[in-house]
Formats: C-alpha cells, sequence, structure tokens
C-alpha cells in the first residue's frame, strides 16, 4: 500500500501542477491580444518613418546629424531586449546565445579590451550577463510594468548621449521579433549609428516628391533621433509580445504533457490496486483452506 500511497501523491502533484500551467496559459493568452494589437498598430507608422526618412537622406549629402557618423568599432553596446520571468520555454535562452554569437563573431577582440557593455531591457539577460562580469550599465527591469513610448525613450536618449559623446562607436540590438504565438524571429539590428538606406538607387527612382518646410536638411535631423527612438520601441514591443506568445505555448505543451503523465500514473494506480486487491483475496482464501483442513 506503500506503492499506492506515493502513486496516489505523485497524481496529486501532477494535477497540482496541471491546473497551474493552465491558469498561465489562460493569463498569456489574454496579455498576448493586448500586447499583439500594440505591435500590429506600430508596424506601419515605423515602417512609413523609415521609407520617408529613406527618401529624404537619399538625395541629401553631408548631413550633420552625429547619429549617422561611422566610426571604428572600439567600443561597443549590445541593447538586449528579454523579459523578466521564465517558464516561457527557450525565449529569453535564444536572445542570450544569439549575444553570445554575435560578440563571438564580430566584437572578440573588444571584449578582450573591455570595450563590449550591455544594456539589458529585462531581468533574466540583465541578471547573466552581470554574474559573468560583464559590463552592464544600468537596469531597465521595471520597464514593463509600464510599458510606454516615453519609458523606453528615456533609454534610447541615455544610448544616443552616450554614442553622440564617443562612449560608444556601435551599437547594436537583439530581441524576438512576433510573427505568431508559435513563432519568435530573434533578430539582431544595428541601432546607431544608423545603417544607411538600402537600395538608394531604387529610393531615387521613385521620385517621391515632399514639401519640405522649413528645409531637407533640418527635417532629417529631426527624424532621425525619432526614428531612432521608435525603432527599439517597437523591439522592446516585438519582444513582449513574443514572450507572452511564448510562454502561452510553453504552458499549453505542458498542460499535454501533464495530461499524458496523468494517463501514466492513473493505469500505474490501478495496475497496482488491482494487484493488491488480488494479493489480499489469495490471502483470505488461503488462510480460510488452511483453517478449514
Amino acid at each position: 500500500m506503500a506503492n499506492l500511497k506515493e502513486v496516489r501523491n505523485r497524481i496529486a502533484s501532477v494535477q497540482s501542477t496541471q491546473q497551474i500551467t493552465k491558469a498561465m496559459k489562460m493569463v498569456s493568452a489574454a496579455k498576448l491580444k493586448r500586447a499583439t494589437n500594440a505591435i500590429i498598430q506600430l508596424r506601419p507608422y515605423a515602417t512609413k518613418l523609415k521609407e520617408i526618412l529613406g527618401n529624404l537622406s537619399a538625395s541629401l549629402e553631408g548631413s550633420t546629424s552625429p547619429f549617422i557618423e561611422e566610426r571604428e568599432p572600439n567600443k561597443v553596446l549590445i541593447v538586449t531586449v528579454s523579459s523578466n520571468r521564465g517558464l516561457a520555454g527557450a525565449f529569453n535562452m535564444n536572445v542570450i546565445k544569439a549575444t553570445n554569437n554575435l560578440i563571438a563573431e564580430k566584437y572578440s577582440e573588444q571584449l578582450k579590451k573591455g570595450n563590449v557593455s550591455i544594456v539589458a531591457i529585462g531581468k533574466k539577460t540583465q541578471d547573466f550577463y552581470e554574474k559573468r562580469n560583464y559590463n552592464v550599465i544600468g537596469n531597465n527591469n521595471d520597464i514593463y510594468q509600464a510599458l510606454t513610448f516615453e519609458n523606453v525613450t528615456k533609454i534610447t536618449n541615455a544610448i544616443m548621449a552616450g554614442f553622440e559623446k564617443g562612449e560608444f562607436d556601435k551599437v547594436e540590438l537583439v530581441y524576438n521579433q512576433f510573427k505568431n504565438a508559435a513563432v519568435q524571429i530573434i533578430t539582431t539590428e544595428q541601432l546607431l549609428p544608423l545603417p544607411k538606406t538600402e537600395a538608394v538607387e531604387e529610393v531615387k527612382a521613385s521620385n517621391v516628391d515632399y514639401i519640405l518646410e522649413p528645409n531637407q536638411e533640418e527635417i532629417v535631423s529631426q527624424l532621425i533621433p525619432k526614428s531612432i527612438k521608435i525603432q527599439l520601441y517597437k523591439a522592446v514591443l516585438d519582444s513582449h509580445a513574443s514572450e507572452h506568445g511564448a510562454r502561452m505555448t510553453s504552458m499549453d505543451k505542458a498542460t499535454e504533457n501533464a495530461g499524458d503523465l496523468l494517463k501514466s500514473l492513473k493505469l500505474a494506480y490501478n495496475q497496482a490496486r488491482q494487484a493488491a486487491i488480488t494479493t489480499e483475496l489469495t490471502e483470505i482464501v488461503s488462510g480460510a483452506a488452511a483453517l478449514n483442513g
């Protein structure tokens, strides 16, 4: 009967875990809806802003904006966007792996000299790189408590100020891009200096005619910082939606696995119970036969 008691305890434990994972899945599904709406609404604006900036800057020579200045990447800053909590499958580890691969492939010499810094948006990457003695700048773990453009802009302003002062020569961004609840695409982008517009010839060929006031250069100088801020904000929203999608998928799978485990445990329990009943009946019949004999 000790074996039966052990199986009963395991069944109760798995049922409790299943209830938790099912509840977490439902919570993530509700949060995913809001997070998905936010990123879907922002994407057209971010795409159009990038297109306008490309059309304007394609014909502008010698812009004075400090954020397009190409420099030798002696000092590198990597912005990693993760979550504050786990239980989301490989969501956080994918960001860490992509960041480590980026450093190993492109910035190994800078790392040896101690010229690689990390800005972590999310507790998981913050803890990971702090424990490994990286130069982690600031603490942005509370950003998800009020995920607004204004709060993310504070981080962007600090990064832009550091780049302008020469504290960083290049800024890279690593995050999960949201595709759907089951698929998140790990993405690495250059945040600073602002990458030059691709396919400039196509942009020139489009002959987009804008009426500019006061002048083209001033408009571009205002759009460049805005574009950088929108790029980081979009990355955080993408990551936020990806987190809830990954957690919902992970908890759904955990709930299914708990159901499969419950079936096997209940089968084992019934088999052990039947074996115990059979043993007791055999003992009773044997005892009765011995008394009659």
